[in-house]
């Protein structure tokens, strides 16, 4: 209860603390300003300036074991499956290119830094396909130590914190107000959703342009499914890569691959899918039915906030000291070739 009550407690503040620091740095104007990115702060603030007891730490790790998961699988009552139809080819050719751009430059990258394949892999899903919950939901199966998870997640939240303030300006300027690119590449160039929305809205409200957020939101919504194929992708590629040491390990290699969570994830999609259909011409219901999935992003919300403060509460100064700048840079890196392939595609498929 301990390790619990100071993970919620820092991750309410992280939720409050937002909006205020929105508030007061644009005179009540509507600005984001990353919940998880100051779970994070908070959370690694606390190890290393106040420490963490031994009865909080079991709170902690249950928290990054199960409330996190949770909040992970509710993420798929977001989507469903017809979310891609006001998606064009183009917005799918566009996010492919970019998947495949981050795959493979977080490889090369990683090899001339020296980063570990585990943290190449980490880095790649985490910008690639959806920042914080991909990097979660790959490094069971990756079999990742915390501190490499701890440390994709801040490089990955940082670098989309970036993009998500420099996007929609360097949009504005390559693409002259242009609505369906804008949004398209939004929404393939900035890592988690949250951040997407944030630059969409961004865009919106400088340029008056409110259709940027359907096509940008429309667009990560494509990302975000990849989630159910590359995670299991690169389990399967790191087992293969590693000989198991033992039976044991086999086995626990081969129940890793899939996390259960995923699975909920995508079980989650086809639950939003079905009660999307089965209400759509029922008022009543429908209400209902619209009230209980917000609640649940509500709740998704919560809880992931929860998960990335624990992860910043299970990390100290000392072991980010070990790895250094090197994932940072590979992070940068990534995204800067993320978004430059994003750029260059759509500019030849619409401009």
């Amino acid at each position: 209860m301990p390790g619990v009550a100071l993970t919620l407690a820092l991750a309410l503040a992280a939720k409050v603390g937002s909006s205020g620091i929105a508030s007061l740095l644009t005179n009540g104007k509507t600005f984001p300003v990353s919940p998880v990115l100051l779970g994070i702060g908070f959370g690694i603030l606390w190890r290393n300036l106040i420490g963490l007891g031994t009865g909080a730490r079991q709170g902690v790790q249950w928290t990054l074991d199960s409330i996190l998961h949770i909040g992970i699988a509710l993420v798929g009552l977001r989507l469903t499956l017809s979310s891609l139809a006001g998606v064009g080819p183009a917005a799918v050719a566009v996010v492919v290119a970019c998947i495949t751009t981050a795959l493979g430059v977080s490889k090369v990258v990683g090899q001339m830094l020296g980063l570990s394949s585990v943290m190449q892999r980490l880095l790649a899903v985490g910008s690639a396909v959806c920042g914080c919950t991909a990097i979660v939901a790959a490094s069971p199966s990756l079999r990742a130590r915390p501190v490499e998870t701890s440390v994709a997640l801040t490089c990955v939240v940082l670098i989309g914190s970036l993009g998500m303030l420099l996007h929609p300006w360097l949009a504005a300027v390559v693409f002259q107000e242009k609505m369906l690119p804008v949004g398209i590449f939004l929404g393939s160039a900035i890592h988690d959703t949250s951040q997407v929305v944030g630059a969409s809205l961004i865009y919106a409200q400088q340029y008056a342009s409110p259709e940027v957020v359907a096509f940008a939101s429309a667009t990560k919504l494509f990302r975000n499914l990849s989630i159910i194929i590359l995670v299991p992708l690169m389990a399967w590629s790191a087992q293969v890569q590693v000989k198991p040491e033992s039976a044991e390990h086999a086995a626990s290699r081969r129940k890793l691959t899939v996390p259960q969570f995923v699975i909920w994830f995508v079980v989650f999609v086809l639950v939003r899918t079905l009660g999307d259909q089965l209400v759509a011409n029922d008022a009543y219901p429908r209400q209902i039915w619209l009230q209980a999935t917000s609640a649940s992003q509500v709740v998704s919300d919560l809880f992931m906030t929860c998960g990335m403060t624990a992860v910043g509460l299970s990390v100290s100064v000392s072991q980010m000291r070990q790895v250094g700048l090197r994932p940072i840079c590979a992070a940068l890196i990534i995204a800067a070739a993320t978004a430059a392939c994003s750029l260059g595609t759509i500019y030849v498929l619409l401009c």
